[in-house]
């Protein structure tokens, strides 16, 4: 049986060099390059969701693959898709790197330029060990194969939009859907997610942030579970502390999360650090939430702005949620989508702040009642998302035309 590679090259000239040596190999087939993390980790997704057999054995990661570094890249691809054996190629073979690719999870190391023998003999044990790991999945074996949990990030396009209270309500609408869930607090320096659940802590994300190999038991003894079901990651009491997460730890905290839980929802808060960045460009879906007024609306493009020119996340990749709506506003859902070149979720949110008055100076948002509209709002953007499962007898999510009209229920995504 061949042996499947895939190059994970970001440079045009090195993926036709790289793939015209692996094609010389015996019983080689190079899949068809891809030019960035982000198209990698995706097709590694869409292969996994068919069958592990469908991946590639071999995945060859060049040193300039961007965005995400190399390095962080590899930790990914091997917690996300454990069957897959990666080798790192680099113009730097110094004792020190090649220690810090097996730590990340590489199976090898090759230096630049590339040599057939070494890399022939390379790819043939990394391949070997592909096809032993699939032997023992096919056993039987408790390994996580799967494409891993959807991951929701929520920023605000300046403060006070409702950042926070819109990620707390869809963590809950996946939890009690069924999913496990996780509600991460990533405003590492004035994070409100334990007081608006009215939990008392010892524990944060910044627990994780110095291990470099974050285990279940880990995972488990730094998050917080609710009452409500939730697991809890939340952000340092201290807010200063919020430093230590850097971009890298937090690439390694989301991953960690999201080989555990079927949906994760992260709360970015409205002030950009490196680790909100990370989060940002890994997630499935990313959103900004913005008020219809001049100011939020200026906030979200330039939030947006700035994301494309740090290469996080494009603008027609980001989603506005559209908090306190009504039709008597001047700007509406259509006008802001224009503005910011995003898209916008179909689910506005109304502005009935009254419903929510008491349970948000309980600390308790999540008692909100059930016939509340804006809870239905937000649930009904769960829906939206795919953070839910709709039941078929659900009633029809409010849509922007409508502005604060009557209820909304669940909605079953559906794209093309």
């Amino acid at each position: 049986m061949p042996t499947r590679i895939l190059p994970a090259v970001g440079d045009a000239d090195a993926a036709r060099s790289v793939t015209t040596l692996l094609s010389q190999l015996p019983d080689a087939e190079p899949v068809t390059p891809v030019a960035d993390s982000t198209q990698l980790i995706d097709t590694l997704a869409r292969l996994a969701a068919e069958s592990v057999d469908e991946l590639p054995e071999v995945v060859v990661v060049h040193e300039r693959i961007g965005p995400v570094p190399a390095l962080e890249l590899i930790r990914e691809v091997a917690l996300r898709f454990p069957a897959v054996g990666v080798i790192l190629v680099t113009s730097d073979a110094s004792p020190g790197l090649f220690q810090a690719a097996m730590d990340y999870g590489a199976r090898g190391l090759l230096a630049l330029p590339l040599s057939y023998e070494e890399l022939a003999g390379r790819v043939q044990t990394v391949a070997q060990w592909s096809v032993g790991v699939r032997r023992h999945l096919g056993a039987g074996g408790d390994v996580f194969t799967g494409v891993g949990g959807t991951v929701v990030t929520v920023s605000g396009a300046k403060g006070g939009v409702g950042a926070t209270f819109t990620a707390i309500q869809l963590a809950l609408a996946a939890q009690a859907s069924g999913r496990g869930t996780a509600l991460v607090d990533m405003d590492l320096q004035t994070g409100d997610v334990a007081s608006y659940l009215d939990v008392q802590f010892r524990r944060s994300v910044v627990d994780l942030a110095a291990i470099n190999d974050i285990s279940p038991r880990v995972l488990a003894d730094a998050v917080f579970r609710h009452d409500t079901g939730l697991a809890l990651l939340l952000a340092p009491a201290d807010g200063e502390r919020g430093e230590d997460v850097t971009d890298r730890a937090a690439r390694q905290i989301v991953s960690a999360l999201r080989s555990r839980y079927e949906v994760v929802v992260i709360d970015c808060g409205a002030q950009l650090s490196g680790a909100g960045a990370a989060a940002v460009e890994m997630a499935d879906r990313a959103l900004l939430v913005a008020t219809p007024d001049v100011v939020a609306v200026r906030g979200a493009k330039r939030a947006v702005r700035m994301w494309d020119r740090l290469q996080i996340r494009k603008a027609e990749e980001t989603t506005v949620v559209v908090n306190r709506h009504s039709r008597a506003t001047e700007i509406q859902p259509p006008l802001i989508q224009k503005i910011t070149g995003t898209a916008v979720a179909a689910t506005a949110i109304p502005a009935h702040f009254k419903e929510l008055q008491s349970v948000v100076d309980a600390g308790r948002v999540h008692e909100l009642e059930n016939k509340s509209s804006v809870k239905q709002a937000l649930w009904g953007l769960a829906g939206e998302l795919g953070l839910v499962e709709a039941p078929q007898d659900a009633p029809k999510a409010g849509r922007f035309r409508g502005g604060d009209r009557g209820p909304v229920g669940f909605r079953r995504r559906r794209e093309g």
